[in-house]
């Protein structure tokens, strides 16, 4: 028998505040905000992010940034010299093929270097509003651990994830997610003792 998820994701709402990540919605922001934030962690990420933005706040100015500004920007991050050229590279490309503007469609954001599923997912629900779902190692290991789905790739996730919950809640998913594998369901040592959802837990009960 699965899992209530309107009762598992109404107790994650009560403990966690939804606030879709960004402080900004808008779309350049949120795309190279999710950028920056591969395999870094989030309170590292937000900073860093208000601090290229303060500089370089559009496809025109980042496009013409100096790199080693941007690195210098951006150092606290991983593989920051990476996403530094990634970074100007997707600004160049939104000025010559989208007038400047971040696409708003799956198949356009993944045709951009460093734009995974999870990354134009995040653009989709949180810049655009579209009801979608982001799974990154938290959404996919905490949907396995929790029995919502039984999947090996997050790719499979997404699509089980779609079909199961409906799509009111999609784009709650990975924010809650994200906070309560971080906290809670940590992927290794999980802190099962105070899961606030542990008599729901198929590997508890």
């Amino acid at each position: 028998m699965k899992m209530d998820v309107e009762e598992l994701i109404g107790r994650l709402k009560k403990r966690y505040r939804v606030n879709f990540f960004y402080r900004s919605r808008d779309p350049f922001y949120v795309l190279i905000s999710t950028v920056l934030s591969q395999r870094t962690r989030d309170e590292v990420t937000y900073p860093v992010s208000g601090r290229l933005f303060e500089r370089f706040n559009s496809p025109e100015t980042m496009a013409l940034a100096d790199v080693k500004e941007i690195e210098d920007l951006i150092k606290e991050v991983g593989f920051y010299r990476v996403k530094a050229q990634r970074i100007r590279q997707i600004s160049q490309i939104l000025l010559d093929e989208y007038k400047g503007k971040v696409p708003d469609n799956m198949t356009n954001l993944l045709k951009l270097p460093g734009v995974g599923r999870k990354t134009a997912n995040c653009v989709l629900a949180y810049a655009y509003s579209i009801d979608t779902i982001a799974v990154d190692t938290h959404v996919h290991r905490i949907s396995n651990r929790l029995g919502l789905v039984n999947t090996k790739t997050p790719e499979q996730t997404e699509d089980a994830l779609k079909m199961y919950i409906q799509q009111d809640m999609w784009k709650d998913i990975n924010e809650l997610f994200v906070k309560f594998g971080q906290e809670i369901c940590r992927p290794i040592s999980p802190k099962c003792d105070i899961c606030i959802v542990n008599d729901m837990c198929p590997k508890i009960i």
